[in-house]
């Protein structure tokens, strides 16, 4: 059900609000004008590749990335019964957690994926390689996955939508699950040269996609290069693997991963869309603005997602930086008018 008044936190049905088709027109006129083809309902779904060694390889690449952070997560609370953690620790986990979250909220999602700004080269390169270290994937995978998403926004065709797995209680935590991690363990899609192809011919991004292990490596490296030097010895570098690694990466990871799932389950829908998408106001701080995730659906080219007064969004603050020091350009803006247009009777939430 969609909410009837603002303050309102409730579920979302499995089906989509209806949408006039005036309007329905202008939201897909919001896509980005990267995506390769216009998306419509009879666009077809892309092809799976046939299973193979390679793919086998890959989904155990995939369950280390995905359960080793939760396995230091585990290790991360038996250390602490005994011996707490230090703010050395915590401040680093903290800076790196910002560092490579904005590299995904920033650059793979709002720079690459919708071209929300344009953005100096060695801005870009640092953007791409800061969300490589989030162990979120290679940038022109992720960004062909993104716009595949868009695309078939919670309709067949969507790698992530936790609306198409049956009605009821059943259905609906099959969905939650598939739209948080199930998905990665399923049939890849071939994305990338039809979602991406204006990245795979961008040579500085190709090379960073490709360089995707060693920014893993760097990721890892940091932390414990840091705390050795930091704390003195080979325990303090432990730690800082521990919590500035493992812990650290394992949040950021269930934080990315609820945008997907939670954020098109329950929350508030300010605007009308053609999806499930929902605003969920508690997680904007650590998303860094992501949760506004109905704004985005409804606005997906804008800079800004946390659009009304009070929304936090630490990535277009981020952004706004950039602009004035000369970094970024031609970022776009919530325009009120337009924001408006889109509004549900509820109103701003």
């Amino acid at each position: 059900m969609i909410p009837r008044a603002p303050g309102v936190l409730v579920p979302v049905e499995a089906t989509a609000p209806s949408v006039s088709r005036p309007v329905a027109r202008r939201l897909v006129d919001e896509l980005p004008a990267t995506i390769p083809e216009t998306p419509t309902p009879e666009t077809p779904a892309p092809e799976t590749p046939a299973p193979s060694p390679a793919r086998t390889f890959e989904r155990v690449i995939t369950c280390l990335i995905v359960f080793g952070p939760l396995l230091a997560v585990v290790l991360a609370v038996l250390h602490f019964w005994g011996h707490g953690v230090s703010a050395r620790d915590l401040v680093l986990a903290v800076v790196l957690y910002f560092v490579a979250g904005h590299g995904v909220t920033v650059g793979f999602h709002r720079l690459f994926a919708h071209r929300s700004f344009k953005a100096r080269r060695p801005l870009k390169i640092a953007l791409a390689v800061a969300g490589s270290m989030a162990f979120e994937g290679a940038v022109i995978g992720w960004v062909a996955n993104h716009r595949l998403h868009h695309t078939f926004a919670d309709r067949p065709g969507d790698p992530h939508s936790p609306a198409l797995h049956g009605s009821g209680a059943t259905g609906r935590l099959r969905g939650l699950w598939h739209a948080h991690m199930g998905w990665f363990f399923g049939p890849p899609t071939m994305a990338e040269s039809r979602y991406a192809p204006d990245l795979m011919t961008d040579a500085d991004l190709r090379v960073v996609s490709r360089l995707f292990p060693l920014w893993c490596v760097v990721s890892l490296a940091l932390p414990f290069g840091i705390g050795w030097v930091w704390g003195g010895g080979l325990a303090a570098a432990g730690t800082a693997l521990l919590w500035a690694g493992g812990v650290r990466i394992c949040v950021l990871h269930h934080v990315t991963w609820s945008i997907n799932s939670v954020c098109h389950a329950f929350g508030r829908r300010p605007f009308v869309t053609r999806d499930q998408s929902t605003n969920v106001g508690a997680l904007a701080v650590v998303s860094m603005g992501e949760s506004w995730h109905n704004a985005h659906h409804a606005f997906p080219a804008l800079a800004r997602h946390g659009v009304d007064r009070g929304q936090r969004d630490s990535s277009a603050a981020l952004i706004r930086a950039f602009e004035r020091v000369g970094w970024a350009q031609d970022a776009r803006w919530p325009d009120a008018a337009r924001l408006d247009e889109r509004r549900t009777p509820s109103g701003p939430a």
